[in-house]
């Protein structure tokens, strides 16, 4: 089952495989219920309205969006080349809890077709295609969507205690375009890519598959709510297995593509 959201004339609306569902359903309700009531709940409710309108991110303003960092060897090796500490990540990497940080507010998320930003006192800024979980009130991952961890990597080099600022800014959040509903198992093997065009050329392009982090998704949804509550469900990205090279930076203009599994979200830098 695929969830989307939509921006129509009479208010923002929640859609299922392309059929809106009534105005009053909201994803933060519907997260609230366990696993197995999720499916037949959106079934019992879809109207046969076709969706249309202007897509949005696929969340509802209140939710919240979490990240785990250094779930792969690439990026534990990209944090280290960057870092003045680089110690820090191989510790971060091979330690027994993983590293989990507040991304964004869903009111801050940015959806498929929207601009993501460039944080403008930083030099060295990289687009980071991830597998973002979406779990449950009860911590159960019930699906998955394509996200987009904007990251200004000179800045979390220069101190680790800059994360929140290489991380969490206007436009540094993207998800879409829509929600599959899926299992755990479901998501343990998907294959991810990130493709980047400059001025309608090409620029990178790289591929990586969830089965190389190091992390089991369990694991991380689980450190996440060992003394959190999330009773409108939450997202968690998972960490990113591609890093463009080190003479890398994202221009305004570029066209970032993040494709994991069978979705796809496209955004503009500015």
């Amino acid at each position: 089952m695929y969830l989307t959201r939509h921006q129509t004339t009479s208010g923002r609306r929640w859609a299922a495989d392309g059929c809106f569902l009534p105005p009053f359903f909201g994803l933060g309700q519907l997260l609230a219920l366990p696993q197995d009531k999720l499916a037949s709940t959106v079934q019992a409710l879809a109207t046969v309205e076709p969706a249309g309108g202007t897509l949005l991110p696929p969340i509802d303003p209140l939710q919240e969006v979490w990240a785990a960092g250094v779930t792969y060897l690439r990026s534990r090796d990209a944090r280290q080349a960057e870092s003045k500490v680089a110690d820090v990540y191989t510790r971060v990497y091979n330690a027994e809890r993983p590293e989990v940080f507040f991304k964004a507010i869903g009111w801050r998320v940015h959806g498929h077709g929207m601009p993501i930003r460039i944080r403008r006192d930083s030099r060295w800024n990289v687009p980071e295609p991830e597998m973002v979980i979406v779990a449950n009130r009860q911590q159960q991952i019930v699906g998955y969507c394509a996200g987009n961890d904007m990251s200004s990597r000179d800045i979390e080099g220069e101190n680790p205690l800059y994360l929140p600022q290489a991380k969490i800014y206007r436009g540094s959040c993207a998800l879409g375009p829509g929600i599959v509903l899926a299992s755990a198992e479901e998501l343990r093997d998907l294959p991810v890519q990130l493709s980047i065009a400059r001025h309608g050329a090409p620029l990178f392009d790289s591929e990586t598959r969830t089965a190389k982090m190091k992390r089991q998704l369990e694991e991380l949804v689980a450190y996440l709510g060992m003394e959190l509550d999330f009773p409108q469900g939450v997202f968690l990205m998972t960490g990113t297995g591609i890093v463009p090279a080190d003479d890398f930076s994202l221009q305004p203009g570029d066209i970032v593509r993040v494709t994991v599994g069978a979705l796809t979200l496209e955004n503009k830098a500015e």
